[in-house]
């Protein structure tokens, strides 16, 4: 394998000069494939949770689905990390969201007939969604110039707690006038408008690199082992992305199963209506949607930290749920855990962009995403035995204790303070407009 070169930052076909992001035609192709993958990606529990109301699926068999797609996804994100830096990113971007398109009528064609043969879609679906997301990452390197990638990774992300937010109701409009199945084929046509409207990405001056046909030159007959390897090396050369890709996953997997096993029963049992469950997870949405509109512009002085301390937030998450409080005490604690989260979000995503090896970027954030969601179920698969066996309050305290620990112990590292290798004095200007390592 070729030593990668140092990744020259150059204005990609997305630059535009400095006009707003979403004038910019390139990127604005892109975030329309990326905004109707992650919508279709929510919709599908959501809409196969309405077959479960109506009784054409059952709720084990509901959990049998959920768990496939996650097999899916797990099992293609270091795969599609690999394939996206050996070939085009816009190609991976092209497959994945034809098999997710595929599989999305063979589910309406196996409802309320055949539940093996919907697992087997859900399982391509989910490889598909996992697919995308390196894919999608790279690509975004690809199209937006450097200068313009946190206002570019900001848009991203708005548009998937947008989606998040009016789903549910759009889609319990459409469940109205349509059916099931008719929802579930919608899906495959969002992820055929995830596959056919981005654009092909361009990186001139980049040699070795992604170029401009989106992929490595790795050396001829390696195997898909050692080109992971590549990527988990590169990966290791950075101590603030090992560092911080551990603080994320300790998160998510206690701060994220507190929210999605714990809330649920804290609303039922200690304040007796749902509403504190719907209000807490609308605040974290909206805190999120403000997060992001943040931080699209704002440039702290040591990005890094401030990315950490914005993860550290969502210990307020769990630690609101610990006591008997007004419930908009709860909610004002997921609004804070939603602002944190994207304060962290956008600036990782943007320092992978800038400071990993333009040829291994999909690998690396496709270890990003298999460590940091593949450890999601383990939480959530734990937390509800260690709520029944210790109480409820042991355990938020746990998971509110990890989630302030981890981000702090990450910004101990002395690269975390700028999420970068170079030295904390330089310009964030500088870095974004022409440096090279």
């Amino acid at each position: 394998m070729p030593t990668s070169p140092a990744p020259t930052t150059t204005r990609g076909a997305g630059s535009g000069g400095r006009r707003p992001i979403l004038l910019d035609v390139a990127f604005l192709r892109l975030w329309t494939g990326a905004t109707a993958s992650g919508l279709a990606t929510w919709a599908l529990p959501f809409v196969l949770g309405l077959a479960v109301l109506d009784r054409t699926l059952g709720a084990t068999d509901l959990g049998l689905l959920l768990a496939a797609r996650t097999i899916g996804f797990l099992a293609a994100v270091p795969v599609a990390g690999v394939l996206a830096d050996r070939h085009s990113r816009r190609k991976v971007v092209l497959w994945a969201g034809l098999a997710s398109g595929a599989a999305a009528p063979v589910l309406a064609a196996g409802l309320g007939r055949s539940v093996p043969l919907m697992a087997a879609a859900a399982a391509v679906a989910g490889a598909g969604q996992g697919a995308c997301r390196p894919a999608y990452q790279a690509l975004t390197a690809e199209v937006v110039d450097a200068g313009r990638r946190q206002q570019a990774n900001a848009a991203m992300t708005l548009a998937v707690r947008i989606t998040t937010l009016v789903g549910p109701s759009l889609a319990a409009l459409l469940a109205v006038f349509l059916d099931t199945a008719a929802l579930l084929v919608g899906i495959g046509l969002l992820w055929l408008v995830a596959a056919f409207v981005p654009g092909r990405g361009a990186r001139p001056g980049v040699t070795g690199g992604a170029g401009g046909a989106g992929g490595a030159k790795d050396a001829p007959g390696t195997s898909f082992l050692a080109d992971f390897g590549e990527g988990v090396r590169e990966a290791r050369r950075h101590p603030w992305f090992i560092a911080g890709l551990g603080a994320l996953t300790a998160v998510i997997a206690t701060g994220y199963s507190a929210t999605g096993v714990a809330l649920p029963l804290v609303s039922r049992d200690e304040y007796g209506t749902e509403v504190v469950l719907a209000g807490a997870m609308t605040a974290y949405t909206a805190g999120a949607l403000a997060g992001a509109l943040l931080i699209a512009r704002w440039r702290p002085r040591s990005p890094g930290r401030a990315a950490l301390a914005g993860l550290a937030a969502y210990g307020f998450a769990p630690l609101s749920l610990v006591l008997p409080v007004h419930p908009a005490v709860v909610m004002a604690a997921y609004a804070v855990a939603g602002v944190g989260i994207e304060l962290f979000n956008v600036p990782w995503f943007t320092a992978a962009q800038r400071e990993v090896a333009p040829d291994r970027l999909a690998r690396v954030s496709s270890l990003d995403f298999l460590l940091s969601y593949g450890l999601a179920p383990l939480g959530l698969a734990l937390i509800a035995p260690a709520i029944e066996a210790f109480g409820a309050a042991p355990v938020l305290v746990a998971c509110a204790f990890t989630c302030f620990a981890a981000p702090a112990a990450a910004a101990l590292v002395p690269s975390s303070r700028g999420f970068s290798h170079r030295p904390a004095a330089e310009p964030a200007e500088a870095r974004a407009t022409g440096a090279t390592r």
